[in-house]
């Protein structure tokens, strides 16, 4: 597609254009204030820029008439402007650097907890390098798109009025000839030493450490939703956010002021060469009057007709960028329904259920009770509905038909919702490791458990053996998904981390498919003697575990049924 057909794509779609526009500066509302400041300096700048023209026309006029006095004044006038106009540019682009990261991740921050808060069916449907592209990249398009190129428009036609509008109150024709004059586009490239490759490497491995929690947080969403851990992944995110700010200013500082020494060392050579032709002008052996107001106005005009026409595709990619966003935006939230029941021997009554991913169901009409304090056991093949099961009771979708209702001993109720996972301890399938210590690890589970309740917890999951013979104990660091340990040892220690949280309902999901018979026995007789004792739902393809459960749970034809131990 050419450029041209690609302006005509856009066109035909303006009225999506303008929604998004509309969503980006809702998003802008809380950073008006610096914006504006940030703004009010560009302007400033510019009328800045414009003066100094004007103030070296005067110049050159004192010196055609001999004026030493007046001249000299006149330049020093024109020292302080320039000395001004660099102190303002190294503060506003200081204050712009922690204005546009605290702006880029204000946006990145409401994506990333709406994606926690959305159900887990509905963002399940997107790959996590896509969500994680939509975070990152998308992100930061929209974020720069209005923190600076929409300012940096407004800017360049103001400059570019301001610019016209001075040179043709000296000279018409000058000012008409400079808009036909071909822009020339000027790019500086300096290279700033090894403390610039240093800060600009500390700034790209805290964007890797921001980017890997956000990977690892979003590949484990089920975790967090179980254990309720949104609101601390917001915190940990805001954690790297700082960290990453304290290195990006750092940078950007150092760029500031190298690039502002080269600026007035510029600014200088020019000033001084400036002054001696109008020393010169003084001593009668050079004259030219207003042309000096157009040598240096004509580049200021042309520059910003460039500047406009490069800036055309980034308010594309912004805008396109925006409507990907808004998208997840639009996602379904979870709904909570702000009631709790007391959290003691918990049941969960399941009630003609009828529930498919596609058009063909899992189950239909089907029902079971989980009565408080049994140990149930559901033994089947692949692909007859267990995990299903799993997910709708722990209500991460809310697509489905029937109802499924906690319940305890008081006769307190309360539908399944995310309200329900606070008395909930969850292990799913697979390794679902952070990368941390294994004190990390099992602390998602109760985030204030002592040491004590840790090593209990790790004991009943037949996990402290092994872990005590590590030189640092539970302090060991495990990479993402439990790399540097078993697939076995994995698996004890995040039913550890669900037995920690001592939640009256415990679902484990094919939660001792890695371990030998004999220790996944020893697992189940830990679990039977934790006190209190959980209703627990056990998924497995082991008959052997049944002898620690009360009843097993057959599905057959899209139903349950009970069998008793």
């Amino acid at each position: 597609m050419s450029k041209i057909d690609k302006l005509k794509h856009y066109w035909n779609r303006r009225g999506d254009a303008i929604e998004y526009l509309k969503w980006c500066l809702n998003y802008t509302k809380p950073y008006f204030p610096q914006l504006a400041l940030l703004m009010g300096f560009d302007f400033l700048g510019t009328f800045l820029s414009v003066g100094m023209a004007i103030i070296g026309k005067k110049l050159i006029d004192k010196a055609s008439i001999g004026d030493l006095s007046g001249l000299w004044k006149i330049i020093i006038i024109y020292v302080a402007v320039i000395l001004g106009s660099q102190l303002m540019g190294i503060i506003s682009s200081l204050m712009a650097v922690v204005v546009y990261e605290k702006f880029g991740f204000g946006i990145r921050k409401k994506v990333y907890r709406r994606i926690l808060d959305t159900c887990w069916i509905d963002i399940s449907k997107y790959h996590t390098g896509d969500l994680m592209t939509r975070l990152t990249s998308d992100v930061s398009a929209v974020s720069d798109g209005i923190a600076n190129t929409i300012p940096t428009i407004l800017r360049l036609v103001v400059e570019l009025l301001v610019t016209f509008c001075t040179l043709a109150y000296y000279d018409i024709r000058l000012a008409l000839f400079a808009l036909l004059v071909a822009p020339i586009a000027m790019i500086a490239s300096f290279w700033l030493g090894r403390k610039l490759k240093y800060l600009t490497v500390k700034v790209q491995q805290t964007e890797s450490k921001y980017r890997s929690f956000m990977q690892e947080s979003l590949a484990n969403i089920l975790i967090e939703k179980s254990f309720c851990l949104e609101d601390y992944s917001e915190q940990r995110l805001t954690q790297l956010r700082d960290e990453r700010i304290y290195w990006v200013f750092k940078r950007n500082r150092t760029n500031m002021y190298a690039s502002a020494a080269m600026g007035l060392s510029f600014q200088l050579g020019y000033i001084v060469a400036f002054a001696w032709g109008a020393i010169c002008i003084a001593n009668k052996t050079i004259t030219y009057g207003t042309m000096t107001v157009f040598l240096q106005l004509v580049n200021r005009i042309q520059a910003p007709i460039v500047s406009l026409a490069q800036l055309i595709p980034k308010i594309i990619s912004m805008l396109a960028s925006a409507g990907r966003i808004i998208e997840l935006q639009d996602l379904p939230k979870e709904k909570y329904l702000g009631k709790s029941i007391t959290p003691e021997k918990i049941g969960v009554k399941v009630e003609t259920i009828s529930f498919g991913y596609t058009e063909e169901l899992v189950f239909e009409d089907a029902s079971i009770d989980f009565k408080p304090g049994e140990f149930t056991a559901i033994v089947g093949k692949s692909g007859i509905g267990k995990t299903t099961l799993v997910r709708l009771i722990m209500a991460f979708t809310d697509k489905m038909k029937g109802n499924i209702e906690f319940y305890n001993e008081k006769g307190e109720s309360i539908e399944a919702s995310p309200d329900a996972r606070q008395f909930i301890a969850y292990v799913p399938q697979g390794n679902t490791l952070f990368s941390g210590s294994i004190r990390d690890n099992i602390r998602m589970g109760k985030k204030d458990a002592t040491d004590e309740e840790i090593v209990e917890a790790l004991e009943s999951a037949a996990a402290y053996d092994f872990i005590k013979e590590f030189p640092k104990g539970i302090d060991t660091i495990i990479g993402e998904k439990g790399v540097g340990i078993s697939e076995g040892q994995a698996q004890r220690i995040a039913i550890a981390r669900a037995l920690v949280k001592k939640a009256p309902f415990l679902i484990l999901d094919e939660a001792t498919s890695s371990l030998d018979e004999s220790t996944e026995l020893r697992v189940l007789e830990g679990i039977r003697k934790w006190n209190p004792s959980p209703t627990c739902l056990l998924i497995t393809h082991r008959r052997s575990v049944l002898q620690y459960c009360d009843r097993e749970i057959q599905i057959v034809d899209k139903k349950m049924s009970a069998i008793a131990g």
